[in-house]
């Protein structure tokens, strides 16, 4: 059975910003109204990113507009989110997480089916010189690119 996968949000800064180390998949904990804005697509993950407390992993910065036609059922935008994890799972990040340097950063957030699940990185920040770096090698992949397809560039 194939899972049927709709992107609603993507943080391309993150890649910009972080190298991504591992990925996990996390469902999200929201209310109604919440899940009608997602389904409507009104998601920002770009200054987001996920702690652990009391035993639960929290996502800080995620923000969900207000439904529109929600009212008073509305909940607040950049509320902190549950994520559903494993018990060993969040215990696991959470000793990357005391690690120097090391975040976790949401990467993604899609539909898998019916549920809304966060695609989680662990992440170590890049210096300046990481990024003038991968902007060269993008732009070096850019021309060769253009070089073969024949273009007058």
């Amino acid at each position: 059975m194939a899972d049927n996968i709709k992107i609603i949000a993507q943080n391309k800064k993150a890649y910009h910003d972080y190298f991504v180390l591992e990925k996990y998949e996390a469902g999200i904990e929201l209310f109604g109204t919440e899940v009608k804005s997602v389904r409507m697509g009104q998601v920002n993950l770009k200054d987001s990113f996920c702690k652990v407390y009391a035993g639960e992993m929290l996502a800080l910065g995620i923000h969900i507009s207000p439904y529109e036609k929600g009212n008073v059922f509305n909940k607040d935008p950049l509320r902190h989110k549950r994520l559903l994890l494993h018990k060993k799972e969040i215990m696991k990040l959470n000793g990357m997480l005391t690690r120097d340097g090391y975040s976790i950063i949401p990467l993604s957030m899609y539909f898998k089916g019916s549920r809304v699940k966060v695609e989680l990185g662990v992440c170590k920040g890049k210096k300046l010189y990481d990024k003038r770096e991968s902007e060269a090698k993008r732009e070096a992949n850019r021309t060769m690119e253009r070089a073969t397809k024949g273009g007058n560039y």
